[in-house]
């Protein structure tokens, strides 16, 4: 069996990928995997160290901001259209697989429009509440089409009645418990605030939850973690010059053990990523979401929405973020384990636990009929 992925520019496509691969080849051992992606996003890193077959075509997104810069950018993109179509489907006539499985971003366009032209059965998962233009632009002729959220149907046109499974979760956040979070973190029972913006960080969330800090560090009745990222660390470490933090307050560049983290949380304050949203479900985590307005389309809106109306979770988007207005939520929702508790089921109940297994069989279902 013959699996090719494609997708990539951000973690959010490429991990659904990765984590898909890695679940076929527990139950397939020998089928041979490949990648396509570009040699200068996030794919190129993450794929071959996971030992893939990896190969790259040259494309480029189109900017929606009309701009000089940006139309020398868009008249690129154009020439890359018809030479990563080209580079494709020679790819795809080199690798031969038997599906074509699209986790979105720009690149999976042309790899699956060109497979749908060859007759390959393709399949598309699609991480968000808001379908990315890929998908919009490809389902249509798929022959499959996956949605974590059950919202992103509206948005498409289909060939075929889409199968909701979810969003991939790591096995390991579904198997260790609050408690054992707690005792591997050496805290004790006090209520836990965890808060990050993401790898790189994010400036205002680091701003408000600085304020956050300075609040509730005199009174040293809550533990808190806080993910500053990486450009934004020593910013928000002087932010905090001549606060007493004490030993509750645990500030990270980077939280590299983060599903201790969340297991151990009885609050969560960070963005509204497809997978971090799928995850927080899953551990049935109550959350203050800051969607980033900086991603294609406000897909980031639509997904933490999916949260807040299951009772799971606040929304706040960016703009109207204020330090009081965090604090304040915060203030009304961390003491108050009756509104927790609710929030907790809520979000569990919305949780899609074994996506792996239903994507899993929806490629197996694509194999068989090829």
């Amino acid at each position: 069996m013959r699996i090719l992925f494609a997708g990539g520019g951000t973690a959010g496509h490429i991990n659904p990928a990765l984590a898909i691969a890695g679940y076929i080849l527990e139950k397939h051992p020998d089928t041979e995997i490949s990648y396509i992606g570009t040699a200068e996003k996030l794919e190129a890193k993450l794929v071959p160290e996971k030992g893939y077959d990896f190969h790259t075509i040259d494309v480029a997104g189109f900017q929606r901001k009309i701009s000089p810069k940006n139309i020398v950018k868009n008249i690129s993109a154009v020439k890359k259209v018809f030479t990563s179509s080209s580079d494709s489907r020679k790819l795809l006539k080199e690798i031969k697989p038997d599906v074509v499985v699209g986790t979105g971003g720009y690149v999976s366009g042309p790899v699956l429009r060109e497979a749908q032209k060859l007759g390959i059965k393709t399949a598309i998962h699609e991480q968000n509440a808001y379908p990315g233009v890929t998908t919009k632009m490809l389902s249509e002729k798929a022959d499959y089409v996956m949605l974590a959220m059950p919202e992103a149907e509206k948005y498409l046109k289909l060939k075929n009645k889409p199968v909701i499974t979810g969003n991939p979760v790591r096995s390991e956040l579904l198997k260790i418990t609050k408690e054992e979070a707690r005792a591997k973190l050496g805290i004790g029972d006090e209520p836990m605030i965890l808060s990050f913006g993401g790898s790189l960080g994010a400036k205002k969330i680091n701003e408000t939850v600085s304020e956050l800090i300075k609040w509730h560090s005199a009174t040293n009745k809550f533990y808190h973690i806080h993910g500053t990222g990486k450009t934004g660390h020593e910013d928000f470490m002087k932010s905090l010059e001549g606060v007493e933090l004490g030993d509750k307050i645990d500030i990270r560049e980077y939280i590299a053990d983060m599903d201790i983290c969340m297991a151990a949380a009885d609050l969560v304050i960070c963005r509204a990523g497809a997978i971090t949203l799928s995850e927080l479900a899953a551990m049935g985590k109550p959350a203050i979401l800051i969607p980033s307005p900086y991603v294609a389309e406000n897909h980031q809106f639509h997904n933490a929405m999916t949260l807040k109306r299951a009772g799971a979770a606040e929304v706040v988007e960016e703009k109207d973020l204020s330090s009081d207005l965090m604090i304040d939520l915060v203030s009304h929702l961390i003491e108050n384990k009756p509104r927790l508790a609710k929030m907790s089921e809520a979000a569990k109940s919305i949780a899609i636990t074994d996506a792996n297994e239903r994507i899993y069989k929806i490629i197996m279902k694509a194999y068989t009929t090829v």
